[in-house]
């Protein structure tokens, strides 16, 4: 049993796939060739943002939206504890400041309650993220920034393919970010990402940075990088976005599948009202979680674990003087969440041999 079916995604869209890939081999433009920009097209019209600019990495768009809005030295951005490093290490890259707000136990997003609190004059921006497949509260974070003429920037790269109020992930704050990385929702076959924006000045500002901080050969306004997204990647993403839409049809009905499994037996997701959720992972809340991980998996069963540390426990922020016990929400949820078997081809079958499985695994733990 897979965790994430890849191999079964690309058997099924191989002749696209391979199409795509073989044009890009003969046209040879393998840096910024065409089908870059009809990439950007087809993602900016799927979003609905005015704006999509590819780029190399989901890591590298969030640095490339900080670097944006010149934010740097004696600057904060607030975001969460329990999220993938790079929603955090970005800052620390453009030497900002970060700075954590705890998340909401039900979605294991920031929970907005808390934003105002942390909030300076030094504050630039929130880094939002959408961690296992839903967006969290943008229209009242959204509210919150304006309130305090502050930058959003949603990393949604899980959420991407998700709706909050009708409103599609990249398209509901100031700055939307994506990662292709293989495993999420649309992945590459190596390392993309993406920025969306309706401000057409931001947007050429990215595109700028992301090119050695030129939009011109040879004229360069801003310090840049080499952020592009290859050609190849673009021609694949190209492929598989024909069929995204089925494939987060297909998630969300698996999600909904395992709830009504598992609603009994442990903690399981639980969605935003007015949010859809393309399960990234489908993610379970549970004691005893390395004890049931080992067991599920000599059961034949594959697990997850993200994350099993938060941010401010990883050596490399430990002079942001933050303690054990400043985040209780974060912490307690990084020691008990366990995702589960997860891909739009997981087939009944298989998902209700997980399901008995782990229920096995819960009962005996129960009774011991």
């Amino acid at each position: 049993m897979e965790f994430i079916d890849l191999k079964t995604q690309y058997q099924k869209y191989k002749s696209d796939i391979d199409e795509r890939i073989r044009k890009v081999i003969e046209h040879g433009k393998f840096i910024m060739g065409p089908e870059i920009f009809e990439l950007e097209e087809k993602l900016a019209d799927y979003t609905g943002a005015s704006h999509c600019i590819s780029v190399s990495s989901g890591t590298e768009s969030l640095e490339i939206a900080l670097r944006a809005l010149e934010i740097g030295p004696g600057d904060e951005v607030i975001t969460v504890p329990f999220t993938w490093i790079s929603s955090v290490e970005v800052i620390g890259l453009i030497g900002a400041k970060p700075v954590f707000v705890d998340i909401d136990e039900k979605t294991y997003n920031i929970d907005v309650r808390q934003i105002e609190k942390a909030i300076t004059s030094r504050t630039k921006a929130i880094i939002a993220v959408g961690l296992f497949g839903q967006m969290p509260d943008l229209i009242s974070i959204n509210q919150i920034a304006d309130r305090h003429n502050i930058v959003v920037i949603e990393d949604g790269a899980q959420s991407f393919g998700a709706t909050q109020n009708g409103v599609r992930s990249g398209a509901a704050s100031a700055i939307g970010s994506t990662s292709f990385f293989p495993a999420k929702p649309l992945g590459c076959f190596g390392d993309g990402g993406a920025l969306f924006t309706n401000d057409p000045a931001l947007a050429d500002r990215m595109r700028a940075i992301r090119t050695h901080g030129g939009l011109e050969r040879h004229h360069h306004q801003y310090l840049g990088t080499n952020g592009r997204l290859d050609t190849l990647q673009a021609a694949i993403l190209l492929a598989k976005l024909d069929y995204f839409e089925e494939e987060v049809r297909l998630r969300s009905s698996i999600g909904d599948r395992y709830n009504a499994l598992l609603q009994d037996h442990c903690k399981t997701p639980a969605t935003l009202p007015g949010n859809t959720h393309v399960y990234a992972q489908y993610t379970i809340t549970i004691p005893n979680r390395d004890q049931v991980s080992e067991s599920l998996k000599q059961s034949g069963v594959p697990t997850g674990i993200y994350y099993p540390k938060c941010v401010h426990e990883q050596p490399v922020f430990k002079d942001l003087g933050y303690f054990w016990g400043d985040f209780p929400i974060s912490e307690k949820v990084s020691r008990n969440v366990l995702s589960l078997p997860m891909h739009p081809f997981l087939n009944n079958s298989d998902q209700d041999k997980v399901v008995e499985a782990l229920i096995e695994v819960l009962q005996k733990t129960n009774n011991e």
